[in-house]
């Protein structure tokens, strides 16, 4: 196992290295325009129409945006919870109660993130979710995905395994990022949709 992980990280750092050079030159009016378009797609999946409480995360720099669509699923009456990454890469969470609500928190070298500023509710709290949606740099047509590469979303996938909890895992990206095949270790496991500006792609 050990050795699949050394042969295949090179090949995820040189795919994040291509993916994250392209979100890069998006400009400021890209990024929004994708998030509208983003949120409107997602809003219309069964998994999120349903859903009483979502499992999010708030959108950094050239990330495909998501304050629009926690903002409508708040006005939907859906308990939208967030992360706070935790010294060690873990993930705690807190209730989204609107903008206001977040608060920049600096990690190290690290570009600030925007967590939620009220209590904490523990990294249980995720086992909870109807729908998790995970951040993403790629997704495959087996819906694999590629992450950043801090194993936060990792521990959390292993956590809702553990509790037996089977939330719908849905991935946002841009349009380019849906490819053929991502590199994948033995833990990784499938999203069930991705949703891109363009429309909904599911999985299995």
């Amino acid at each position: 196992m050990r050795h699949n992980r050394r042969a295949d990280e090179p090949d995820k750092r040189v795919l994040r290295r291509e993916i994250l050079a392209v979100r890069n030159r998006l400009t400021a009016g890209d990024v929004r325009e994708s998030a509208a378009a983003l949120a409107a797609r997602a809003l219309a999946l069964p998994e999120l129409a349903h859903a009483r409480t979502v499992a999010a995360y708030v959108s950094v720099g050239s990330e495909p945006g998501t304050l629009a669509l926690l903002d409508a699923l708040r006005a939907r009456g859906v308990r939208v919870l967030l992360p706070a990454l935790l010294p060690d890469n873990d993930l705690d969470w807190g209730a989204y109660e609107g903008e206001g609500s977040l608060a920049p928190v600096r990690h190290g070298g690290r570009m600030a993130l925007l967590e939620p500023s009220g209590r904490r509710l523990g990294p249980e709290a995720v086992t909870e979710a109807d729908t998790v949606l995970l951040p993403g740099l790629a997704v495959d047509a087996r819906g694999m995905r590629l992450g950043r590469g801090g194993g936060s979303y990792d521990r959390v996938l292993s956590r809702l395994e553990r509790a037996g909890a089977h939330p719908a895992l849905v991935v946002l990206l841009y349009d380019g990022e849906v490819v053929e095949r991502v590199p994948e270790e033995p833990h990784d496991r499938p999203v069930h949709a991705v949703v891109t500006p363009s429309g909904v792609r599911r999985f299995g």
